[in-house]
């Protein structure tokens, strides 16, 4: 078992890329102590400049002999901080906070194809997804679905609608129908009709156009627009918003 000596004390070591609590034996070396933080912070000792701060105080942890000039000379106390600076050009610095320059395992899909316990095999021993031989139908049912509660709602396009309900998202329908990108993102539940809406206010996702095709308007148009699903529209007599009302008018 490791045993910690009594005289441990407990302190706060942070950099760039970490922060934690960690236990700094005042008999320790400046060198020894720089040798242990780099597997902490990733900063090798020669690119390390210690400060140590408690409360207001910040004194350098630096001396011209560090292999042999010991922690105890400095003034710790427990739950201080020891700030470690990298002092390597910025582009010479690691950069562990950026996930997409670790390089990630794929699996090839036909091998994936031959594994026994993945995902893939379980849908396929329970008929579930793409492996249900009523899936088809279900799709088509679906899909049928959506464009039948556009007609009941009386969704066409250039009539006016409001979205959810919500009074604040008005705007006029611009598009009804399939969208390509989404169903090529979405797969199954992204098929189907779909309502693209122009809102009155830029309160949308896009400017009309998605996936490189354009439904309407012109680039630059701003994020007015929105596809939503039928069951999600009214339309009605809803005009355009007038945050200046004839009542408000009167009050200025």
């Amino acid at each position: 078992m490791n045993m910690q000596s009594a005289a441990d004390i407990s302190l706060l070591v942070s950099s760039q890329n970490s922060s934690s609590e960690r236990r700094i034996t005042p008999s320790w070396t400046i060198g020894q102590l720089k040798a242990k933080l780099e597997p902490i912070t990733g900063v090798p000792p020669l690119s390390q400049t210690l400060i140590l701060k408690h409360g207001n105080q910040s004194t350098p942890i630096e001396a011209a002999d560090e292999e042999n000039t010991q922690l105890g000379s400095f003034p710790l106390a427990p739950y201080a901080e020891i700030l470690v600076i990298d002092t390597r050009p910025p582009g010479a610095r690691p950069n562990y906070t950026d996930p997409s320059a670790v390089k990630k395992f794929e699996l090839a899909p036909d091998i994936y194809e031959t594994k026994t316990d993945s995902v893939l095999a379980w849908k396929k021993a329970n008929k579930l997804g793409r492996f249900d031989p009523d899936a088809p139908a279900v799709l088509a049912a679906r899909i049928n679905a959506h464009a039948t509660t556009a007609a009941e709602r009386g969704i066409e396009v250039g009539k006016r609608c409001r979205i959810g309900g919500e009074d604040e998202k008005r705007g006029e329908v611009m598009y009804l129908g399939e969208v390509e990108a989404i169903a090529t993102k979405e797969g199954e539940n992204g098929k189907g009709v779909w309502v693209g809406v122009k809102y009155d206010e830029p309160v949308g996702r896009n400017d009309g156009s998605l996936g490189g095709k354009r439904y309407w308007g012109q680039p630059g148009d701003g994020k007015f627009g929105a596809f939503v699903r039928p069951e999600r529209v009214d339309v009605g007599d809803y005009p355009v918003l007038d945050d200046l009302d004839e009542e408000d008018m009167d009050e200025i």
